[in-house]
């Protein structure tokens, strides 16, 4: 399974948010906004951070993408 924060990243440009705003507004690390922007995981304490400071629900901010299975 991927992860894809693509709607993180426009939900930061509706907000006239750049990243390293969220980083300091959300109290997270560089290396953890490196990972979303790598679409690597992180931990769920993480994600309540960002979503906490966004006021949404983690639907908002990730989407999980099932992997192809070849035929």
């Amino acid at each position: 399974m991927q992860i894809s924060y693509k709607k993180l990243w426009k939900l930061l440009i509706d907000k006239d948010m750049q990243k390293k705003d969220l980083q300091s507004d959300a109290d997270i690390s560089w290396s953890t906004v490196t990972k979303m922007s790598k679409d690597k995981p992180v931990s769920m304490e993480m994600l309540l951070k960002v979503c906490e400071t966004l006021k949404c629900n983690i639907g908002d901010i990730v989407d999980f993408i099932p992997d192809k299975e070849d035929h």
